[in-house]
């Protein structure tokens, strides 16, 4: 049984633009998530205790969003709004609640642009919005002279191997059936591409795996990818570092020494790894001439 809450503010503006996703806001129409992503970075806060039994709707969400959005139209404060950071925002629960339908529609009728991060095939029931505000929305001004797009979308995928993901990802659509949605954004139009956070150490993030997920995504018309570490927070019982590593000890246990090496006691892994994956991504970027990042 879904939850509805009322919320007094539902537009978050950022302190900095993201440098990846280059939002300035963001916009989280549901709390908590059915799909239940065993590494999502959302478990190591108090957003994350029960994620998919704790599932609610912020059901005066539109309401909300249309008079923060006002006032920021009205002094000019044009941004790039993501949806959703902590939650995605096309679970099963939207085909009937309508959430986010009804949260980009607001978004429209303001003019602001919009960034899409999902592993939803839902998302194609709004590409009529989204289209829309694609044409329509003002980009900051520092922005239009690198961005022509007011719509980005971002297919989020940690592994193309089907198996694993079906035990990290248990309530998430296919990586497949992502890829697919991700080529019939591309067909109508729209920028799209897809996000490779979190590649897994050791199980996704080898150079043959990342060359066959970059490879993957320009074959499927990705006009962009991210690849990004996985991070690990928490040590409560149900935050993502301890379920990450209870995952690693039942299927993966040959690994927990190279884990602990690599994260050292933090939530990220070391640098020098982060600077070798960095490197070998925009080397293999050159390679299939495809976008590392938006910009």
């Amino acid at each position: 049984m879904i939850k509805q809450i009322l919320v007094k503010s539902v537009l978050n503006k950022h302190r900095r633009r993201d440098d990846w996703f280059l939002d300035d806001y963001s916009v989280n129409p549901y709390l908590g998530c059915s799909f239940n992503c065993i590494y999502c970075y959302i478990r190591g806060s108090r957003y994350g205790r029960n994620m998919a039994k704790t599932l609610s709707v912020k059901v005066n969400a539109p309401e909300v969003l249309e008079r923060q959005l006002s006032r920021r139209t009205k002094r000019g404060e044009y941004g790039i709004i993501a949806l959703s950071t902590s939650t995605e925002p096309y679970m099963p629960v939207e085909e009937k609640l309508k959430a986010t339908r009804k949260v980009l529609e607001k978004i429209l009728k303001y003019g602001f642009p919009v960034e899409v991060l999902t592993k939803s095939k839902l998302v194609l029931r709004d590409l009529d919005i989204l289209k829309e505000i694609d044409r329509k929305a003002v980009l900051p001004a520092d922005l239009k002279p690198k961005l022509k797009h007011g719509a980005i979308i971002s297919f989020s995928i940690s592994t193309l191997d089907e198996k694993l993901a079906k035990t990290l990802e248990p309530g998430a659509p296919k990586p497949l059936e992502r890829l697919e949605t991700m080529r019939k954004c591309k067909e109508e139009g729209l920028f799209t591409g897809v996000c490779f956070i979190p590649v897994l150490p050791y199980l996704s993030d080898s150079e043959e795996q990342l060359d066959e997920a970059i490879k993957t995504a320009k074959e499927f018309g990705a006009d962009f990818v991210f690849v990004g570490g996985l991070t690990l927070f928490g040590e409560g019982p149900a935050d993502c570092k301890t379920l990450y590593y209870r995952f690693l000890e039942k299927h993966y246990p040959e690994l927990l020494p190279k884990y602990r090496r690599l994260y050292g006691g933090f939530y990220t892994p070391s640098r020098p790894y982060r600077r070798e994956l960095e490197e070998r991504v925009k080397r293999l970027c050159k390679k299939y001439g495809i976008r590392n990042g938006i910009v």
